[in-house]
């Protein structure tokens, strides 16, 4: 069995419990209110905002023996570049204040998740940033296409609310190949453990943006 799969295998119990969220089923179902969706959007863009530059410090501290890994790294900065801005588009498409957005604090719960995710690549194994990677694109792969299309659905909302979500759900979906392959590759016993603890974690921590964002006024 590859790395991928023992990690699949061995986050199983954070994923079952991470997908039983109560926003995930209100939002394929299309029940989710629009203050509810733009405090999502709010929150994704303080973190996504986060991730270029997350992915520039795990390039910059990876050792020479993963050079290989280093290469691949860039492919995600190149691709992930600017997805924060399609989050502020997103929200004055739906009749949000995007710049209030850009200038303001993000949730408690988002706070602590970016701030482990740096912890993770400044202080532990740059490595382990991958499990942050395995539960974010994980997630859009399950949930992000069916969500917008219902979530459009119900609030009668324009295509340009939703470049975010659907942009995701499509460009993680071929990401998952690539990223296996580079799980794959992975050898050394210490690396692998740090993806493992890290996506663990994440998947927790991501939880928590999303139980914040359930917290959000239904009218």
């Amino acid at each position: 069995m590859g790395f991928y799969a023992e990690l699949l295998a061995g986050t199983e119990a954070e994923r079952a419990e991470f997908l039983a969220i109560p926003l995930f089923s209100a939002a394929v179902a299309g029940q989710v209110s629009l203050a509810t969706y733009q405090a999502f959007l709010t929150q994704a863009y303080h973190h996504v905002k986060h991730t270029v530059p997350l992915l520039m410090a795990v390039g910059a501290r990876l050792p020479e023996r993963l050079e290989w890994l280093r290469e691949a790294v860039a492919e995600y900065v190149r691709e992930e570049y600017g997805h924060q801005e399609w989050v502020l588009d997103d929200i004055r498409a739906c009749g949000g204040d995007a710049e209030s957005v850009r200038h303001g604090a993000p949730a408690l719960a988002t706070d602590r998740m970016v701030a482990y995710a740096w912890d993770t690549v400044m202080r532990r194994n740059p490595v382990g940033f991958f499990g942050m990677v395995l539960v974010l694109e994980g997630t859009s792969v399950n949930l992000a296409t069916r969500a917008a299309r219902a979530i459009q659905s119900a609030l009668q909302l324009p295509d340009a609310a939703f470049s975010y979500l659907t942009s995701h759900g499509e460009l993680d979906q071929s990401h998952i190949g690539y990223f296996e392959h580079l799980m794959d590759r992975l050898d050394d016993p210490g690396d692998q453990s740090a993806v493992l603890w890290c996506a663990r974690q994440m998947y927790g921590l991501y939880g928590d943006v999303f139980r914040s964002v359930l917290q959000t006024p239904q009218a």
